[in-house]
């Protein structure tokens, strides 16, 4: 009894540990790295929304649910966001505009991890739970879940629905458990769509750890189903459901400027070749053991990502974790095949430790780069722009516009630049940041070269000096130190 209490306190302490590096990787220089990102703006400008208690759907644009943006509205109306941070012109001001959101990503890792080491505990034991834990916590890859993404934020309902399905054999309450782990995928699918992929596996969990009853599997089905459902309703009361059928059905299955499957594969492999080797050995060892969990919770959305066509490499995240713990499995499998006993009862301590150092050293040189404040500078050179008047447009991409909109109150900002494809800017002057996003956009449309032309650049954002032109725009000196990023301010009078 004494030598079982003992392990186990060992293994919590290892847990503890695991849970406090993964908050460090994914907490650590939250607002510095990575560079902000267009689609963080976009969903912050859905969540400032929600906020001003203008509803979750705004327009009758339908590209995804809107559970994401109630959700991070929720949590940031807890802290009164934005007006507790008292929002200012100045560059530090805006970046905690991005840091208190990213913070919420970051923490959702957290939990993350731990759900990820409860259902390999559960299902393979706790050597499997603890690489698992590891490789999630401080490998390369995961530095993704930093950015205010709908794949992060469904990610722990999808891991709650998978524990809470598993928990439920032979339980008391599972008629509760898997009530909640219906729940939990419906609020996933509720978030973005591509969720629904992990239904056969959630699905199938609940029937053969209930003894095959169609009940329980009716039970669980209905919130699934129920749930989602919340989005076209809500399209067919506010008379646009013709719009909700374009863009689910036509522009969401034929978009174009994305990668396919073969391009972010490639990604992954770029940004984590150890992970991403581990994973696809692993896949392959769980379809020789007929590992049904795993396969059915990777070859579906692998599948779906497939026919789509259009992905990014975030696309990756909801089987991030399968990869984490199919590359465990095969860890501590292959760790029993060397023969020695005592050799093979330490190398998964030996591997977690191993992994544990490689990925925080690693990881460590990354995350400690700032890569935003060019990004900053820059916003900031515009909210304080002194020539703004009524008369004068502002345009930028999402990650940008959202704070000029939401949080300054300026008048004639564009959601987006882009708009401009569509229909005429209604004043004589204007305002544009030129970042690196919308040097790649011009060549969607002779609109966007035109308004590049028409515009003379007044302040540039680039390397370690922000350069301005003091003659016209006397401004304080501004610095960066993301080589990568060229931003350039530039005014139509």
């Amino acid at each position: 009894m004494s030598t079982t209490l003992r392990l186990g306190n060992y293994n919590y302490i290892l847990l503890i540990i695991i849970l406090l590096v993964s908050a460090f990787t994914h907490l650590w220089n939250a607002s510095g790295f990575p560079d902000i990102f267009f689609d963080e703006g976009v969903y912050m400008h859905r969540t400032m929304h929600v906020l001003n208690g203008l509803g979750p759907q705004e327009g009758s644009y339908y590209d995804h649910p809107f559970f994401g943006q109630i959700f991070l509205a929720g949590v940031l109306a807890i802290i009164g966001y934005p007006q507790s941070l008292n929002p200012s012109g100045d560059a530090s001001s805006i970046s905690l505009l991005y840091l208190v959101p990213r913070l919420v990503m970051g923490m959702l890792a957290v939990v993350d991890t731990f759900l990820i080491y409860k259902i390999a505990d559960k299902r393979y034991g706790r050597s499997v739970a603890l690489i698992s834990a590891v490789l999630f916590a401080v490998m390369p890859i995961t530095w993704i879940f930093r950015r205010i993404l709908l794949d992060s934020i469904l990610l722990p309902f999808l891991l709650l629905s998978i524990l809470l399905a598993l928990y439920s054999k032979d339980s008391k309450h599972n008629n509760l458990l898997v009530l909640l782990s219906g729940v939990c995928l419906g609020l996933a699918i509720f978030t973005k769509i591509p969720a629904f992929t992990m239904m056969p596996l959630v699905g199938s969990l609940v029937f053969f750890n209930n003894r095959k009853h169609f009940k329980m599997l009716g039970l669980w089905i209905i919130p699934v189903i129920t749930i989602p459902l919340i989005w076209p309703l809500q399209s067919i009361v506010s008379g646009q459901f013709s719009y909700w059928i374009h863009y689910v059905f036509y522009f969401q299955t034929h978009r174009m400027g994305g990668s396919d499957l073969f391009a972010i594969s490639k990604a992954f492999g770029q940004i984590d070749p150890i992970l991403f080797g581990l994973a696809a050995a692993s896949i392959v060892f769980a379809a020789i053991r007929k590992n049904y969990l795993i396969l059915a919770w990777f070859v579906p959305f692998v599948i779906f990502l497939y026919l789509i066509g259009y992905t990014q490499y975030f696309y990756w995240i909801p089987v991030i974790p399968v990869m984490c713990i199919a590359a465990g499995i095969l860890i501590v499998e292959l760790s029993k095949k060397i023969p020695r006993i005592k050799i093979a009862k330490i190398c998964p301590i030996v591997v977690i430790v191993g992994i544990g150092i490689f990925g925080i050293v690693n990881l460590t040189q990354i995350i400690t780069t700032n890569m935003s404040r060019a990004e900053y500078a820059a916003t900031s050179f515009v909210a304080n722009e002194p020539d703004y008047d009524n008369d004068t447009s502002i345009l930028a991409s999402s990650t940008y516009s959202w704070i000029f909109s939401d949080i300054f109150h300026k008048k004639h900002v564009l959601l987006d630049y882009s708009i401009i494809l569509f229909q005429p800017l209604n004043t004589s002057k204007a305002i544009l940041v030129a970042d690196p996003h919308f040097i790649i956009d011009l060549k969607r449309g002779k609109q966007l070269v035109d308004l590049y032309q028409s515009t003379q650049p007044i302040a540039t954002f680039d390397g370690n000096l922000s350069k301005y032109d003091t003659s016209n725009y006397p401004y304080q000196s501004l610095f960066s130190t993301y080589e990568g990023s060229h931003i350039e301010i530039r005014v139509k009078k």
